[in-house]
């Protein structure tokens, strides 16, 4: 009955895994990631809609190690043509390719890297729901035959891959200014 309880208030709350939530994906993260080799600057090549980027152009995220053993996380972009960034930091945990990021003080949400190059140079990026999707590259830009690579990875897990706004990275609309 206890448990009963807890499941009801847990639901109620929105705190239990339910159809509501969205679809059923696999979000699994890859089976390792060597954290040195990840460490650095990724930009966005697209991502699902989303209140806290919408109208982000020139999304980027530049990860380090912090002396504690986090990683420090600073996402920017440009919004209405002012630089927009937020700090964040991130924990490691017992699995690979899961971290648990936070911009809110104490409160962490799934950071997981569901696809990874093996030269580290493009990654797919989910959370744990299926509301949320990025692609990410070490380059603003990704050929057409990495991009299907990535868009066939994230449909197999039963991703909406035509839910992805396409990140502008273009040089021209920042009036020739690079970030």
């Amino acid at each position: 009955m206890k448990t009963v309880m807890s499941i009801i208030i847990a639901s109620l709350l929105g705190l239990a895994p339910c159809g509501c939530c969205g679809p059923k994906v696999d979000n699994s993260p890859v089976g390792s990631v060597d954290l040195d080799r990840y460490l650095g600057v990724w930009y966005e090549v697209a991502r699902y809609d989303h209140s806290f980027e919408r109208g982000v152009t020139h999304a980027m995220a530049r990860y380090s190690l912090n002396a504690d053993g986090t990683v420090s996380v600073m996402n920017s972009g440009l919004k209405d043509g002012k630089q927009k960034v937020s700090k964040g930091k991130a924990k490691l945990t017992d699995t690979a390719g899961l971290l648990r990021v936070s911009f809110f003080g104490p409160f962490y949400s799934d950071y997981r890297v569901m696809m990874l190059s093996g030269d580290y140079k493009y990654a797919l990026v989910g959370s744990g729901s299926s509301k949320y999707l990025w692609i990410l590259s070490r380059t603003p830009s990704l050929p057409g035959e990495i991009i299907d690579r990535i868009l066939k990875e994230a449909s197999d897990r039963g991703y909406d891959t035509g839910k992805l706004i396409w990140v502008d990275q273009s040089v021209d609309s920042i009036s020739g200014q690079g970030m």
